[in-house]
């Protein structure tokens, strides 16, 4: 598993931005669900074939992060 710290505390305007840029930029990715938690947290989940990509924007964490399955250091800068 490979986890991504994409901001130190939870953004919901950088984790719409996130999870656009990963839709623009990995092809074959397929959008599943949304899920909102009590707290505001929301977690966008995503797969790639048998991989899953999971983006979170935790306000129990404190932070906005992505797991995955699969190597995402070239999508990054």
């Amino acid at each position: 598993m490979y986890t991504y710290n994409i901001c130190s505390e939870p953004d919901e305007h950088l984790f719409e931005k996130q999870c656009k840029a990963l839709e623009k930029h990995i092809p074959g990715l397929v959008k599943g669900s949304l899920l909102h938690d009590v707290d505001d947290s929301l977690t966008q989940c995503y797969s790639l074939g048998d991989s899953s990509i999971v983006v979170h924007n935790s306000y129990y964490i404190g932070a906005l992060y992505i797991d995955s399955e699969i190597n995402l250091d070239n999508y990054f800068d």
